[in-house]
Order: C-alpha cells, then sequence, then structure tokens
C-alpha cells in the first residue's frame, strides 16, 4: 500500500546540490516536491539552507536487523528507526531472525504496525522462507504478502535455505505476486555454525575455523539456476568474495533474474583486522582477504552488484563481548553506511563513481528490488520530498558511544570518514535536522 503524503508545513529547500550537480532549489508542499528551479521563494515556507550539501533521494536499507519483538536489550524498532534517519535512510526492510520468527501474516503486522507508530521511517517486515527459519518447510509466503504489511522480500537470513527443494518451491511461489527470495548463501557443509573467520593463512594461525569462499560461491551458483528455472527473482545477500561476484555477473549476461548486496564492511574492511581477536569484527559472511574487497568495489561500480545494504546487526554488550569463537555474528551500520560509501567510493579508486551512483546503489535499486514505489524517487516535480541532504565535505570521527542504537558493536570506532548526513526528510516532514533527530 503506498503511503498518502503526511500534511506538513510548506517547506523552501535552497541551493541544494541534486545528486552532486548544479544547485537548485526545491518547494514542497503536503510532503511532495511542488516546484524545482533557481530563486523560488513561498511567503508560507519554512526555509531551509542546503547550500554546499548534496540532495539525494532517501536511502533504502534492504537488510537490516531490528531486534524486536525477542531482542530488546539490543534494539526496538524505534531505536533502530533513529539510527536510520540518522544515516539518511527513510526506508528499511527488518530481517526475520526475531524471537518470534517473522514467518506469519500476523507477525509481519506486528512489525509493520510497531514501524508506523514509530513514524521516522518506513519500515517493511521482511517475510521468512521457511517456518521458524528451519529450512523445511514454507513459512506463510502468500498471507505475509496479502496482509497490510504487502510482504514482497523473504529470506531466512542468518540461515541459508541450504535445501534445493525448498529453494526451488519457495522461488515457484513467490513468482505469482513479484516476491523476491533473499538469500543468505552459506553451504552448511562446507561452512558450518562455528566458522567465523574467512579460510586461509589467518584462520589457520589463529586456530579460528574457517568459512571458505567457496561455501558461499556454491550456493549462488546453485540459486541463479533455480531462478533461471522457475523464471523467479532471486536476490544474493552481502556478497563477500570475488568467486560470488563472477557467478552474478555470467547470471546477468544470460538474463536471469539476479540481484546482488554488498555491506559497507565488505567494501572496506579486511580479513587482517581479526588478527587482534577483537569480537567487534566477527561478521557473517566473515571479512575477506583485499583482493575480495577490491572485486566487490569494483562490482558495484560496473553494476554487478546493484545495491549497499547495511546488514545492521545490533547485539548487547553481554553477546558480543565473548571470546572470538563465542561472541555473535554482527556489526552495527546503519549510522555510517553513507560515510563509509563516501569515502570508499566517491574518494577511493572507484573511477568514475559520483553521487548520482551514490543515489543508485543506497536508494533507487534498493527500492526498486523491494517493490517500494514511493521510495528512491527522483528528485523532481510531483516526486514525495523523501530525501537526504549529505555534507560532502566533512570529516567525521566516528564515537560509538555517540550512536542512537542500543548497542555499541561499532566498528568504525575512531576512524574519520568523509561525509555526513545533515537532514532526512519523509515525505516533506524532517526527521533530521543539523545532523540530530528532530524531537530528540
Amino acid at each position: 500500500m503506498t503511503r498518502q503524503p503526511d500534511t506538513t508545513p510548506a517547506l523552501l529547500i535552497r541551493g541544494a546540490r541534486l545528486l552532486g550537480g548544479d544547485a537548485a532549489d526545491l518547494l514542497v508542499r503536503d510532503g511532495v516536491v511542488v516546484e524545482v528551479g533557481s530563486g523560488l521563494s513561498a511567503a508560507d515556507a519554512e526555509v531551509l539552507d542546503a547550500d554546499g550539501l548534496v540532495a539525494l533521494p532517501g536511502l533504502v536499507d534492504l537488510h537490516t536487523h531490528l531486534r524486536e519483538p525477542g531482542r530488546e536489550d539490543a534494539e526496538t524498532i524505534l531505536t533502530g528507526s533513529r539510527a536510520a534517519a540518522v544515516g539518511g535512510y527513510t526506508a528499511v526492510l527488518a530481517m526475520a531472525n526475531t524471537s518470534p520468527v517473522t514467518d506469519t501474516a500476523e507477525a509481519a503486522e506486528r512489525v509493520h504496525d510497531l514501524g508506523r507508530a514509530a513514524g521516522i521511517v518506513d519500515v517493511h517486515p521482511v517475510g521468512a522462507v521457511t517456518r521458524g527459519l528451519g529450512g523445511e518447510e514454507l513459512a506463510e509466503l502468500g498471507l505475509m504478502h496479502r496482509s497490510r504489511a504487502r510482504v514482497r522480500v523473504f529470506s531466512d537470513d542468518g540461515r541459508c535455505v541450504a535445501n534445493p527443494r525448498v529453494m526451488r518451491r519457495a522461488l515457484e511461489y513467490v513468482k505469482a505476486f513479484g516476491g523476491v527470495i533473499s538469500q543468505h548463501a552459506q553451504d552448511p557443509d562446507l561452512a558450518g555454525p562455528s566458522a567465523c573467520c574467512h579460510e586461509g593463512e589467518l584462520s589457520g594461525r589463529l586456530g579460528l575455523p574457517g568459512w571458505p569462499g567457496v561455501a558461499e560461491e556454491v550456493v549462488v551458483a546453485r540459486d541463479v539456476m533455480l531462478a533461471r528455472h522457475t523464471g523467479s527473482r532471486v536476490h544474493v545477500a552481502h556478497v563477500s568474495t570475488a568467486g560470488s561476484v563472477e557467478v552474478v555477473r555470467w547470471a546477468k549476461s544470460q538474463g536471469i533474474a539476479v540481484t546482488a548486496e554488498v555491506t559497507p564492511h565488505h567494501l572496506l574492511l579486511t580479513t587482517d583486522l581479526l588478527a587482534g581477536y577483537d569480537p567487534t569484527f566477527k561478521v557473517n559472511p566473515p571479512l575477506r582477504p583485499e583482493e575480495d574487497v577490491l572485486a566487490l568495489r569494483a562490482a558495484l561500480a560496473d553494476g554487478t552488484i546493484d545495491a549497499v545494504a547495511t546488514d545492521h546487526a545490533p547485539h548487547a554488550r553481554h553477546d558480543k563481548e565473548h571470546a572470538f569463537v563465542d561472541a555473535a555474528f554482527g556489526m552495527l551500520g546503519l549510522e555510517t553506511a553513507l560515510s563509509v560509501v563516501a569515502s570508499v567510493m566517491l574518494d577511493g579508486d572507484a573511477g568514475e563513481f559520483g553521487w548520482a551512483d551514490v543515489a543508485r546503489v543506497m536508494s533507487t535499486a534498493p527500492a526498486a528490488i523491494a517493490g517500494l514505489a514511493d521510495q528512491g524517487c527522483a528528485l523532481e516535480v510531483g516526486a514525495p520530498a523523501t530525501l537526504t541532504l549529505v555534507d560532502p565535505a566533512a570529516q567525521v570521527v566516528v564515537d560509538r558511544d555517540a550512536s542512537v542504537s542500543l548497542s555499541r558493536n561499532n566498528p568504525w570506532h575512531g576512524r574519520t570518514l568523509t561525509a555526513q548526513v545533515r537532514a532526512t526528510l519523509l515525505r516533506g516532514r524532517p526527521t533530521v535536522l543539523d545532523g540530530t533527530l528532530v524531537g530528540g
């Protein structure tokens, strides 16, 4: 269901560089852009000075763990929504591995309703593919889609749908209503639940259970062939290896309906960080060597990888502060994702990657994959005024204690990153101004 624009005061955004290009003014009324040009004026409008700021369509995250229900000590839908808005997001897809699992229409509607009550970003529940994430019996895919939550994306993230028969049935089922299966690609026979470090010299030296890249690649290869066989859509979550990139690139060349995402941490961090056994850097799939990181950047730049998704995975201290092998998988991402992408892709070695490309991989493409018609829209007359304003020149030193998330497992603590979100608007209503949440 497309939400109607909120009734909000008129707003005049002055001097924003649209997608990093020429500066323009945007006049917003009732949550919609009604005029774009230079030297605009409106006596009844509040003025937002955006001189020097880059305007992007609001960011969309395909892969967020909000933990509610079940682990409200780590995150809630409200606190996660706040973190998302601070990071420039206007929509997030909440993964299904909650307690209870989001595998029924009722569970999906609960997440949907809590998101609407928070009212900070659009929260879209992701439905589980299988009951209880057990990998054997399909969850209520059709009922979740027909519910008021209108679920379109399904994933057992955290676990792989390892059984090819079950995966085939899921792809066939969601094809009827244009749904998509997002796969956590991890062959359990090649990388079991204890695997926690990229398999190689380092894992052997540290005595950590290895997680070989091939455990991801064989599942990606299988699933793109199942997508071709069924004529359905598969999305590859958190791609982490050069081999997976090559499989996805081949599949797209064959016209197979596959899309893929990469996380900010897989674009920058490498497995070398595990040498200190710091559980902050324990994530699934694990951090990979530099050659994989470079392949991921190139694939994001050339469109082989469609989107950046945070895999925001908050954890309470008592789950993360353990010996490395016993600590929970995952790290925070919502508040820093845009800055990481800007630091890596704009200031790095990605060639012609510009702010329009940032909009493509962090807003337009994720919205299209998730089927969100009112997100990721062009900054033009008639479009929802759902956007983020970014200071491209800002240098930000990340402080985990300043996070609005309930958790502190932040891998970027102490790092200096480029670019900072200054404002976020959801259908014309500011949720963040001057880098701070509206209303605290």
